[in-house]
């Protein structure tokens, strides 16, 4: 009888699994700032307009990159959803390489945390530390990491092997990190994050831009992307945006950025 009365409830109030969705983007910007024209950004608004929580490197440091941000918040705030914005301060390494991140978010999708941060941490043995954001979509918390390495020729290796560091510091936490990492998925200094269990989203996909197109390939390096925790994230959707598609002028495009956006739709366990 008590078993019969189990079952009757169970169908009657059957035990859900509640998951957050949310969407997700990261896009190198290029210098990022006071060069960036109305029709530039105004272009970038709607390559965004469809994301909850966007991510960006190469905001400029000094006059300009702050207010490049706005300017695209205040483009987003005119395609039908409002959002918010927090940017960081200038990251540690020399003035040559310092720059800005920001972090774009629709208000009716997610809720910031407390406050955004640089990690302090190992800002010397990383050149532009990363910028972190806790965001709480429908009840759930994730906080990205995001993070843009040193060019390829500077091996950037050399401070990727120190994110391994940081779900350590943050063991509470559900991390996702993205960004410019100016190294493939497969390189062996990722090894350490995906022992512990964080997958990168794209596999052999090209992010940046070649200087010209050869044979409609237009593509040069697989860069940007996004290593997240199987267990707490369940990928439904992921790639990048050939925004130079929607530009007849590749030269244009590439003014805008050389790197494509890469965007995840994830549900947040």
């Amino acid at each position: 009888m008590k078993i019969f009365v189990v079952i009757i409830l169970l169908i009657a109030f059957p035990i859900v699994s509640f998951c957050a969705a949310i969407s997700i983007c990261t896009w190198n910007l290029k210098d990022f700032g006071k060069s960036k024209s109305c029709a530039e950004i105004a272009f970038i608004a709607n390559v965004l307009k469809d994301y909850d929580v966007v991510a960006i490197q190469e905001v400029v440091a000094g006059y300009g990159g702050a207010q490049a941000v706005a300017r695209l918040v205040d483009a987003l705030d005119t395609k039908g959803s409002k959002w918010d914005y927090t940017i960081s301060d200038p990251t540690s390494s020399s003035a040559y390489k310092t720059e800005r991140y920001a972090y774009i978010w629709k208000k009716n999708k997610a809720t910031r945390k407390g406050r955004a941060w640089l990690e302090k941490k190992y800002n010397i043995e990383i050149d532009r530390e990363p910028y972190y954001i806790t965001l709480s979509a429908e009840g759930k918390e994730i906080t990205l990491v995001n993070f843009h390495a040193i060019t390829k020729s500077k091996q950037p290796e050399t401070e990727v092997k120190y994110l391994k560091f940081l779900p350590g510091s943050y063991p509470n936490q559900t991390l996702i990190f993205v960004g410019d990492f100016n190294l493939p998925q497969s390189h062996s200094v990722f090894n350490p994050l995906k022992g512990m269990g964080y997958e990168p989203l794209l596999l052999n996909q090209k992010t940046s831009l070649r200087q010209k197109c050869i044979n409609n390939d237009c593509l040069a390096s697989e860069y940007d992307n996004m290593f997240f925790i199987r267990k707490k994230c369940k990928v439904t959707r992921c790639g990048i945006i050939p925004f130079y598609n929607r530009n007849t002028d590749f030269h244009e495009a590439r003014l805008i950025s050389d790197h494509v956006p890469v965007f995840a739709e994830i549900e947040i366990m």
